[in-house]
């Protein structure tokens, strides 16, 4: 019997800031970013819009548009890095959203016997929530998993990281009739604990802080959604996880050839478009007998042999990354979705092929994996339809963005329907930062 994904979904905000906008303003060479890292717009959630509604628009769209059954599923697991709880899972809160849209089809909280949770690591959580969830129908032929991938990347004004900003979430159907593909059991891992990216819980004793917070205590602790990170750490950290993934795949499946030349296409984690084909050289090196120091990395990547690789494998997923920004533990399976919908719009027959993951999540581990692209894989990128869904969103000014990033906006830019972000407690000590929730159906 064969495991994977049924069907897919996606929603990505419905406002971007233009990256050569951003480029103007940062006195940044618009090419710097446009062409040397692939970004053109930048995802950014509006002032309604939080994980929980990212989250549930895209398990709502997933369940009406496949017209799912919530008796059928036995699990709903998030892969988030934007948790807006250090306790009770932003799951929860989308799954609850749903279900008041649901009640009236299915009855008052159809999901009350479905096991929800959220997984953590950094951008890979999707996956492992993923992986999880295959080996959970494979126990359970019979039950089904619902699979979100849900975050937004956000990084200080000003900052090395500000441009490769984005938000959205993928939601996944997993059972055992893999339409859009069918996954091998074999999963390579490379993992160690190292400090590339982090979000660390902070402490501060400032008397405004205390007083405004009503609190007698001296000191509290602070959490920011803007990470700590090194960049050219970060980017080392990828590549040795991934080497070390990739080769540890090898070995569980007892491949010999040379791996990648068997997956039609390669979908990387993305923190911004030309990521995957910058960390990929390393192992295209070693994959070719050929030696992988920096130096001669660099002249690898610039090669014909390379650049033929990347423009087969790896140009197509990169397409969506460059209309999103960094959706960080959505961003593979985004990658994935973008190859897809190419594949489609080209009228290239896929059914059969093999696609190649290579998922990384800072702190750091990476996980390498393949599947095989379903006989029905046309028919769920159909109601996707991808591409032409990011063509329509609106494109808001600099100041806007700025306005959005530091919370100083407080009517939505966007009146797109769905679920929306009414209000977060400030008054009530006693339901301080509970978060309160509409649909705009």
């Amino acid at each position: 019997m064969k495991y994977g994904i049924e069907a897919a979904s996606i929603y990505v905000p419905h406002i971007y800031l233009p990256i050569k906008d951003l480029a103007i303003q940062r006195n940044i060479d618009p090419d710097k970013l446009e062409l040397g890292l692939g970004l053109k717009k930048m995802a950014v959630l509006d002032v309604h819009e939080d994980t929980a509604t990212i989250a549930a628009n895209a398990l709502l769209k997933l369940i009406e548009d496949f017209k799912i059954n919530p008796s059928e599923i036995g699990r709903i697991y998030l892969g988030t890095e934007s948790a807006l709880d250090g306790a009770k899972p932003t799951a929860t809160y989308a799954v609850q959203l749903v279900e008041s849209v649901l009640k009236d089809q299915f009855g008052d909280r159809p999901f009350k016997h479905t096991d929800v949770v959220d997984m953590t690591f950094a951008c890979v959580g999707g996956v492992d929530a993923l992986h999880n969830s295959i080996d959970y129908v494979r126990v359970n032929p019979t039950r089904k998993a619902i699979v979100i991938a849900a975050d937004y990347a956000k990084y200080g004004l000003e900052s090395t990281g500000e441009y490769t900003q984005g938000a959205g979430a993928v939601a996944m159907l997993v059972s055992n009739q893999p339409n859009l593909i069918a996954f091998d059991n074999v999963w390579g891992v490379g993992m160690e604990s190292v400090f590339d990216f982090f979000k660390p819980h902070q402490t501060t004793n400032q008397a405004e802080i205390l007083n405004a917070l009503g609190t007698t205590k001296s000191e509290i602790e602070l959490f920011s959604d803007e990470p700590v990170f090194e960049g050219q750490y970060s980017n080392e950290c990828y590549k040795n996880r991934v080497r070390e993934a990739y080769y540890d795949f090898k070995e569980k499946a007892d491949f010999k050839e040379k791996l990648y030349e068997n997956w039609r296409y390669i979908a990387f984690h993305l923190p911004y478009a030309f990521q995957g084909k910058r960390m990929f050289s390393d192992v295209f090196a070693l994959e070719n007998n050929l030696d992988n120091s920096n130096d001669n990395v660099k002249i690898i990547s610039k090669s014909p042999e390379y650049k033929q690789v990347i423009a087969e494998k790896v140009e197509p997923t990169q397409r969506a990354s460059s209309e999103i920004g960094n959706m960080y533990t959505a961003s593979i399976f985004t990658a994935f979705l973008s190859a897809l919908q190419v594949s489609a719009d080209e009228d290239e027959e896929l059914a059969g092929k093999t696609i190649g993951f290579i998922a990384y999540g800072s702190g750091s581990k990476s996980k390498v994996f393949q599947g095989y692209v379903g006989e029905n894989w046309r028919e769920v990128m159909d109601k996707i339809n991808l591409f032409d869904s990011l063509e329509k969103r609106q494109a808001i000014t600099f100041d806007q963005y700025q306005d959005l990033h530091n919370k100083k906006l407080t009517t939505f830019i966007d009146a797109t329907k769905g679920f929306v972000l009414t209000r977060i407690e400030k008054e009530n000590p006693d339901l301080r930062g509970a978060r309160y929730y509409t649909y705009n159906g």
